[in-house]
């Protein structure tokens, strides 16, 4: 019996090709299909994550579950993790162990945030995760530690949202807004000290219209801004001018802290109150 090798003819090939073809689109087709199901789980938006992360097409799924394997790891719950990687979706296909490990150790060794305490830093503020140790978060830290974040005024997982600031074009700028009132620096100092939240206000929406109001419709004092910096954090159109609008139509007056920390409830009754004693 003469056993005969059958060569392929070209339309055979030709075949064959389009055979393997189709399967190796097949089984691509299959894996894409399994990442879009697996962000859909985590609830990313996974058009949303395409656009702004296009080396997701190309990436294996195992690189996905290394990043939310790593972030599970720091504490960071599942019901978060969407929510961060829907916020930024380039950390998908990072590497941990040169891009996210990295910022968790600088905020446990040398920001000193307690390890239980860093998944409050990064649900507070996701952008952590994106920030550069080196150009971005060191320099922050070295800044704000000058300013007196230090000691028993430390940064906590509260205040670590202040890392992610530029110092030249957030943070200063802030500090010299202050000075330009005419305050002192220690006085600026110790209130941001007491109010952090005064470093991530606006300049443009937050500062400049909230203190013209205070300076010139209010005929203001700076010495009840340096007590009572929290000022800057109640909205201007919702309550301050809403209240002292009211004051000024009885002929009353209070100081800032009277007239913004009590509820609507609480400034109504006060205000029934001085009305009653005029009568």
């Amino acid at each position: 019996m003469i056993l005969r090798l059958q060569i392929p003819t070209p339309n055979t090939q030709n075949t064959l090709k389009t055979l393997l073809s189709t399967t190796t689109t097949a089984d691509s087709g299959l894996i894409f299909r399994r990442k879009l199901l697996y962000l859909q789980s985590l609830k990313v938006n996974p058009t949303k994550a395409l656009n702004k992360n296009p080396n997701l097409r190309s990436a294996p799924l195992s690189t996905l579950h290394s990043t939310t394997q790593c972030l599970s790891s720091m504490g960071i719950e599942f019901s978060a993790l969407g929510r961060i990687l829907d916020m930024y979706p380039e950390l998908l296909t990072s590497d941990p162990y040169s891009d996210i490990y990295p910022i968790f150790d600088f905020l446990l060794n040398t920001v000193e945030i307690p390890f239980p305490d860093i998944r409050k830093s990064i649900i507070r503020c996701p952008r952590l995760l994106v920030s550069d140790p080196e150009t971005q978060l060191k320099p922050a830290f070295e800044f704000l530690t000058r300013l007196g974040f230090c000691g028993s005024s430390r940064l906590t997982s509260q205040t670590t949202v202040l890392l992610v600031s530029s110092v030249e074009f957030t943070l200063i700028p802030k500090i010299e807004f202050l000075l330009g009132l005419g305050l002192e620096y220690d006085e600026v100092k110790s209130m941001v000290l007491r109010s952090p939240g005064l470093l991530t206000f606006s300049l443009e929406n937050n500062y400049k219209p909230k203190t013209e109001y205070f300076l010139e419709e209010m005929n203001g004092d700076l010495e009840e801004i340096k007590r009572f910096p929290q000022y800057f954090s109640f909205s201007l159109e919702r309550k301050i001018k809403p209240r002292h609008m009211l004051l000024t139509e009885h002929g009353f007056s209070m100081h800032l802290s009277e007239m913004l920390k009590v509820s609507d409830g609480e400034f109504n009754s006060r205000l029934i109150e001085k009305r009653l004693r005029m009568v």
